[in-house]
Formats: structure tokens, C-alpha cells, sequence
């Protein structure tokens, strides 16, 4: 019985098939894809495979008294399944890339993966010891480290050179205005006693 279902199946689906195992060996990536539409690429060409795998050929063998039957029906129930599967399939796929963050995660990718296009200079790969490796990583920090302090420092020094120069500056000032100020009382004095001499003389007469 098996061997009659998969005569009479194997006619009407023959060029199916082929043309199903056309479609999947036609299949090609986009050029330069991303990531995440290469996942997706790969996704689609598995499904392909797994509907290509399960096709209604087989199915009708394995469901043979039915497809005996009903063969209508056999394809519907058949179509049915496989649309379920596929719909099921995509869903899975995309639940698991959001709660992943894929989408995110794949474009950093690209993105790290076109600045390293652009190095002059291979990207810094472990040497399998840990001291040599903890070293040319940290030794470099701490040397960037040292001329940022560095450089801190000097403008501090800087400014506080300025500041000291204002301040000095400052009290010279105020000195030469004591000074100023000095001059004028005693000039204010000596024009004050010389009145007070002239104002006694003018008493006498």
C-alpha cells in the first residue's frame, strides 16, 4: 500500500520537489549582508530545508490510509502543518532576538568589524601569559594615566604662576598707593602749618 501512496504522491509532486530543491540551491545571501541578515538569510534556507525534508511526499507515506481515503484532506491537513511550522519557526526566532537584543548586539558587530578594516595595525590578540598580557594592557593605561596627570599638573602650576604674579602685582599696586597717599598728607600738612604761620603773623600785625 506505502508503495502505491508514493506512486500516486510522487507524480503529482515530483516537479514540486524539484522545483522546491531549485529554489533552496538558488538561495543566496545578499551582498554584504549584515549580521543579523545573515542570520536571517540562514534562517530562511533552514526552514526551505526542513519543509524540503517533511515534504508532502513523505507525509502522504506515513498518513497512507488517509491520504487512501481523503487525499484532499491529507493536503490540507499537510499544508496546514507546514504553515504552522513555519509561523511557529519564524516566531521562535524572532522572540529569541529581541529577548537577546540581537538586533543591537549584530549592528555593534558590524560596526567593530568596520573600524577594524581601518587599522593600519593588527588588533591586540592574547599571548597565552598572563603577566606579558596584563602588562601590555595596563602599562599603556597607566601611561596615559601619567601624562593626563601630567599635563593636569602643569596647567595648575600655570595658573597658579598667574595667580601669584596678580597677586604681586596687587600688592605693588596698594604699595605705590600707600605711598600716593602718604605724599599727600604730608603735602597737606606742610600746606596746613605754613596757614597756621601765616594766620599768626597776620595776628601780630
Amino acid at each position: 500500500m506505502a508503495t502505491e501512496v508514493a506512486e500516486g504522491v510522487g507524480t503529482a509532486d515530483g516537479e514540486k520537489e524539484a522545483s522546491a530543491d531549485a529554489a533552496v540551491a538558488a538561495a543566496e545571501p545578499p551582498s554584504n549582508p549584515s549580521r543579523e541578515q545573515l542570520l536571517d538569510y540562514i534562517v530562511d534556507v533552514s526552514l526551505r530545508k526542513i519543509v524540503e525534508t517533511g515534504s508532502y511526499h513523505r507525509f502522504a507515506k506515513c498518513y497512507s490510509r488517509l491520504y487512501k481515503v481523503q487525499p484532499e484532506l491529507t493536503k490540507c491537513v499537510y499544508n496546514q502543518f507546514i504553515s504552522h511550522l513555519q509561523t511557529s519557526f519564524r516566531e521562535e526566532i524572532q522572540d529569541l532576538k529581541e529577548e537577546g537584543n540581537l538586533s543591537v548586539l549584530f549592528k555593534s558587530l558590524d560596526e567593530l568589524a568596520e573600524e577594524a578594516k581601518k587599522r593600519s595595525t593588527p588588533a591586540w590578540r592574547p599571548s597565552g601569559i598572563p603577566e606579558e598580557d596584563v602588562h601590555s594592557a595596563v602599562v599603556p593605561y597607566l601611561l596615559k594615566q601619567r601624562r593626563f596627570l601630567q599635563k593636569a599638573i602643569k596647567e595648575k602650576e600655570e595658573a597658579n604662576s598667574r595667580l601669584a604674579e596678580a597677586v604681586l602685582a596687587g600688592r605693588k599696586r596698594i604699595a605705590d598707593l600707600q605711598e600716593e597717599i602718604r605724599k599727600s598728607k604730608e603735602e597737606w600738612q606742610a600746606v596746613a602749618q605754613e596757614g597756621q604761620q601765616i594766620m599768626s603773623s597776620l595776628d601780630e600785625l
